[in-house]
């Protein structure tokens, strides 16, 4: 199988009222397996953009986007939906858990969708609960959970269903640095076990634990460096 993620000299322009907005322009990637890559720049350079683009929420006005051997742009929109489901996991700054769920149900909504049996999602739930180390509060709502917990529900969500790929989009950025450091460190964990990480950050320092770090400006690449 090819790398999890090939990115093919992607230029990605929005319509505006006042004319088109250029957001990436000609950026081209390979995401190895394992790896934990960081995207670094400031606001409207691109970063979400890209991730977007991975994640198969949108697609390139040119170039291309291949996800596990899989070109985005060649897929239907259900074939497009299938691949979100079942191969990425993505994780939010605002965390984005849903209110009336526990802490468990907002963690299997993943595999609930895959249709998967019950006696899976307990297992595959508590197992995901466990690794991000909030299993105790697994029949807890999350406005009874402080913000680095719900954080680590989120993680949780992103990877019970064993994607290829995790994105995370400013994971750390309504965290303090006690709860943010827990986040990247999962993240470092996932990554080890196999899982591509690309996380999108203005935080240096949460870029440092990551295998590469990647500098955008202007929707392009301005530099990069490993570790």
């Amino acid at each position: 199988m090819s790398v999890p993620v090939q990115v093919c000299d992607v230029r990605k322009v929005y319509a505006t009222s006042s004319g088109d907005a250029l957001a990436l322009a000609g950026v081209s990637l390979e995401l190895g397996r394992g790896e934990m890559v960081a995207l670094v720049g400031p606001s409207g350079c691109g970063k979400t953009t890209l991730l977007n683009l991975v994640g198969c929420v949108d697609l390139p006005t040119s170039g291309d986007v291949v996800i596990e051997g899989r070109s985005t742009t060649s897929l239907s929109d259900d074939e497009l939906t299938l691949l979100r489901r079942d191969r990425i996991g993505t994780i939010f700054q605002f965390f984005n858990l849903l209110p009336a769920l526990t802490v468990e149900e907002n963690a299997s909504l993943s595999l609930v969708l895959q249709g998967a049996s019950p006696g899976e999602i307990s297992t595959r739930v508590g197992r995901a609960l466990e690794l991000v180390g909030i299993a105790d509060r697994a029949r807890a709502f999350p406005a009874e959970l402080s913000g680095g917990q719900q954080q680590r529900v989120a993680i949780a969500r992103a990877i019970v269903h064993q994607p290829a790929i995790v994105l995370a989009d400013e994971p750390t950025g309504n965290l303090d640095s006690k709860n943010g450091a827990i986040v990247l460190n999962l993240l470092r964990t996932i990554a080890d076990g196999g899982q591509t990480v690309l996380m999108a950050t203005h935080n240096e320092s949460a870029a440092a634990i990551c295998d590469r770090t990647l500098h955008m400006q202007d929707g392009q690449w301005v530099y990069s460096y490993a570790g």
